[in-house]
């Protein structure tokens, strides 16, 4: 899924400053307007990822009020303009420029490939060079660069999807791409790694508990109704944080134990299924994540080859179906829908997401486990880290590779979590003294602040970021 794109908050990177104007001693007070600047929308592009033409967005700090023009530079490296690739509209030399009509807010340009595939020493950036517009201004993201490399960073709008918080999104940064599912459709998760384990979907609350019995089609609602109270999420009983998956990531604690070579030792769970996707239209700056109660289920899972044989019911059903879900290495997990009786796609594959945006259940000391709103998760089974620097210590963009501490990143996938809002004193609240650290799944190494937590009207599930590359 391609990014989306909002021009009031792209323009993330620039820094518009007021300037003060050359002053005559006569009138010392004198001050310009703030300047009008012109500037990518994004930092970079892969070659690879283009089929055969890109738009290339630039975008303005201000609505135009009359025409003119913007120039800039054109400097390829093992591409030839005319050979390799063109543009639309065509460069002259390695000159190209493009008129900024009256009432906008941006502009584009196209580039065309001519050859299929370029090697990874080609490189092509595009540079502002003048605009021809009353009190311009050249600053801010003046550079677009296309190359084989990873991204080098921009602004980001997640698609959470608002109030509801409805889409589970997984990002990643080197490629720019997201992936939304909606969060109620999966129910487990049958890792792909070397152990045998499954997860259950902490994005809606679900909760699972061991029997005593291996017998699935013993298990009845009358035999699990004393436990059913306690198999939940939000109880504030800290005895229950049994019944989840450790939210630190950690593959070896999950609420479901590893599953045997011996089909004797894999127990029956019960299973909470949590809740559907809320549906209710919240107060301004509140949320309503959690919607009907999705009901329970009895599951056993075998080693069956290199994968798992699912054997699954209602609590009163006397007989249970069955399901074999293959290992896939490519992915963290294989997921399946109690709700479509089949697998389901939902994660990219494990190299190719570093966060995701979700609702997820986490736990209070001292009160166990709970659910908690937007979450940002990073891909710990992915071999991601991160960690967080306070802006008190160096400033955002000061910060340079040069900087990074490798003994701070940090495998729980709760390090950014929750820490980019205010939780304690007011849940809208962004805190904007924190960026992170972020090395990838590709080893890459970006730095990320959150931008916004609330959309323009003031409701919740609207997160915005900005990165960049380090190098």
């Amino acid at each position: 899924m391609k990014i989306l794109k909002k021009y009031s908050t792209i323009i993330l990177f620039i820094a518009i400053a007021t300037l003060v104007s050359s002053c005559s001693e006569d009138d010392s007070s004198a001050l310009t307007s703030d300047p009008f600047v012109v500037a990518f929308q994004n930092l970079s592009a892969n070659l690879g990822e283009i089929e055969a033409s890109q738009k290339i967005n630039l975008v303005y700090s201000e609505t135009t009020t009359q025409p003119g023009s913007v120039t800039l530079s054109l400097a390829p490296t093992n591409a030839v303009y005319g050979e390799d690739f063109t543009t639309n509209p065509p460069a002259e030399g390695n000159t190209l420029t493009l008129p900024l009509a009256q009432n906008e807010n941006g502009t584009s340009f196209s580039f065309i490939k001519l050859t299929e595939v370029f090697d990874e020493t080609v490189e092509i950036n595009f540079s502002i060079t003048s605009i021809d517009y009353p009190n311009a201004q050249v600053q801010g993201n003046t550079s677009f660069l296309l190359n084989s490399s990873a991204s080098l960073g921009r602004g980001f709008i997640p698609t959470v999807g608002g109030p509801n918080q409805p889409n589970q999104v997984y990002i990643d940064l080197s490629t720019e791409e997201q992936t939304a599912i909606k969060r109620d459709a999966w129910d487990l998760g049958f890792y792909g790694g070397l152990d045998f384990r499954v997860g259950i979907n902490g994005s809606i609350y679900m909760a699972a508990a061991a029997l005593e019995t291996s017998d699935i089609d013993a298990v009845t609602e009358a035999s699990v109704a004393e436990l059913q109270s306690q198999v939940a999420v939000g109880t504030f009983d800290p005895a229950n944080e049994i019944y989840i998956d450790n939210p630190n990531g950690d593959i070896k604690k999950t609420a479901i134990a590893s599953i045997s070579e011996t089909d004797s030792e894999n127990q029956v769970y019960l299973i909470n299924l949590g809740y559907s996707v809320g549906t209710e239209s919240p107060a301004p700056g509140a949320v309503a994540v959690a919607g009907e109660a999705r009901g329970w289920k009895k599951i056993r899972v075998l080693r069956q080859a290199d994968g798992y044989l699912l054997q699954y019911a209602n609590l009163n059903d006397t007989t249970h179906q069955e399901v074999f879900i293959p290992k896939n290495a490519a992915y963290n997990f294989t997921f399946f829908s109690f709700d479509t009786n089949t697998t389901v796609a939902v994660e990219p594959a494990f190299e190719n997401w570093d966060i995701n945006f979700t609702v997820f259940t986490n736990v209070l000391d001292g009160a166990g486990s709970y659910g908690f709103s937007d979450g940002v998760l990073h891909n710990r089974k992915g071999g991601v880290t991160v960690y967080s620097v306070d802006t008190a210590n160096i400033a955002y963009d000061d910060f340079q590779m040069s900087d990074v501490i490798s003994s701070n990143f940090n495998e729980d996938q709760r390090t950014i979590g929750s820490s980019w809002r205010d939780v304690i004193n007011d849940d809208k609240t962004l805190i904007d003294n924190i960026f992170y650290i972020i090395k990838g799944t590709n080893g890459t190494i970006y730095k990320l602040k959150f931008t916004a937590l609330l959309s323009d009207s003031g409701e919740r599930g609207f997160p915005e970021f900005k990165y960049n590359l380090l190098q």
